[in-house]
């Protein structure tokens, strides 16, 4: 137990958590048992270090553990917690959660034998808690850690401590929150960067972005996917070429027959995998109001635009950064359609928006909200792209 808590200490004094994330004051921490889900490089374990460090320090009531210690090769959780309960620990941090085999059923036990402990676990956006999962449904707390929103990335970088909008607030105000953004920063001037880069926290690495997002796509492909739904290894090199095939046309409506015969599997198995890819956050599925998986999507995303220059190296399509862009900052808080009137997207069965470049005077339509790149205010039915990364 010693080395445990030594290493807890070294690792919340030493944590590097330069943007507090907005997550940190939705979640209700009172619960007793707290999933953390998120894609692989958003930064979980700093998310669970940080809150260590907020509310203990290196008080011993408070412990995280890395299910990859080969302690848990010959002990059980359940152990551990008992001994942890007895020693006076009262919120254990679980990292890794999906390496360990039993986990659900032994966070059932830990939960049922020992009433004041508190247990945050991070896990795998692959990971179903809540759905299919008898033994955690009635008792978890679910919350999803996302990238960092463009609020976030521009805060980092200016030294500016801007805070978040509702849509609400978008669509009403828009021309004032964009004149006092912009009498503190320009967004403009950072927008870009964030697009090729901002959204994975791993950027403030002294290491290549791509590179290591290359890798942190792999380890999605053979972890997240291979490992979590125990899919034998063979089927690996189907799946990359299956995501390389569609982040080459995203956004676009998917041919699964085609695909199906380049791949060599059937249009069934075309669907399950896109349901995985976008589980695991390499993908996203643009439906109409009422369809939803196993139906084939009308269209598929990329899921962010940092993924997009993996594959494009600079040759991105902009029109389909921008949309991208939108989807990915909307999608998380909203529900997100296609849309009729060969729009882009229809939020929250309401409003019906299109992206653009930087607008033509005049050839606009009331009924329409345009999401405009290029432009640091706007006018009446016309609004920053930007702004929108203010959502969180």
């Amino acid at each position: 137990m010693e080395a445990f808590y030594k290493t807890h200490t070294y690792l919340v004094e030493h944590v590097q958590s330069p943007v507090r994330r907005m997550l940190m004051d939705e979640i209700d921490w009172t619960c007793r048992l707290i999933g953390i889900k998120g894609s692989r490089g958003v930064g979980k374990t700093t998310f669970l270090l940080q809150y260590a460090r907020e509310h203990f320090g290196t008080d011993r009531s408070c412990l995280y553990v890395n299910f990859n210690n080969l302690y848990f090769t010959e002990h059980t959780l359940v152990e551990f917690a008992a001994e942890f309960c007895a020693q006076g620990g009262k919120t254990l941090l679980l990292d890794q959660t999906f390496k360990y085999e039993n986990w659900s059923r032994e966070l059932r036990e830990c939960y049922d034998r020992f009433p004041d402990l508190h247990i945050v676990f991070s896990g795998s956006s692959v990971m179903r808690l809540i759905e299919d999962n008898a033994d955690l449904q009635d008792i978890v707390a679910s919350y999803n850690l996302r990238g960092f929103s463009f609020r976030e990335f521009l805060n980092l970088q200016a030294g500016t401590a801007l805070s978040s909008y509702t849509l609400d607030d978008i669509l009403n105000r828009h021309e004032e929150i964009a004149r006092q953004i912009n009498s503190t920063v320009h967004p403009l001037d950072f927008f870009q960067a964030y697009l090729h880069h901002g959204y994975y926290p791993f950027f403030l690495e002294d290491r290549n972005f791509s590179e290591n997002l290359i890798k942190t796509m792999n380890m999605m492909l053979e972890v997240d996917i291979l490992l979590i739904k125990q899919i034998e290894l063979k089927y690996l090199s189907k799946i990359r070429r299956l995501l390389y095939l569609i982040m080459n046309t995203a956004p676009a409506a998917p041919n699964v027959s085609q695909l199906a015969k380049e791949i060599e599997v059937s249009r069934a198995t075309i669907m399950n995998y896109i349901k995985y890819l976008k589980d695991a956050r390499l993908l996203n599925m643009l439906y109409a109001n009422g369809d939803e998986y196993p139906k084939k999507p009308n269209l598929v995303y990329v899921h962010n635009t940092n993924l997009m220059y993996t594959i494009n190296s600079g040759q991105v399509d902009k029109l389909a950064e921008q949309k991208t862009f939108f989807y990915n900052a909307l999608h998380a808080c909203h529900k997100v359609n296609t849309c009729k009137y060969h729009l882009d997207f229809c939020i929250d069965q309401q409003f019906h928006f299109k992206c653009e470049n930087k607008p033509e005077t005049g050839k606009h339509y009331s009924k329409v909200i345009y999401a405009a790149d290029n432009i640091e205010i706007g006018t009446k039915n016309v609004i920053p792209l930007w702004l929108f990364g203010f959502l969180y």
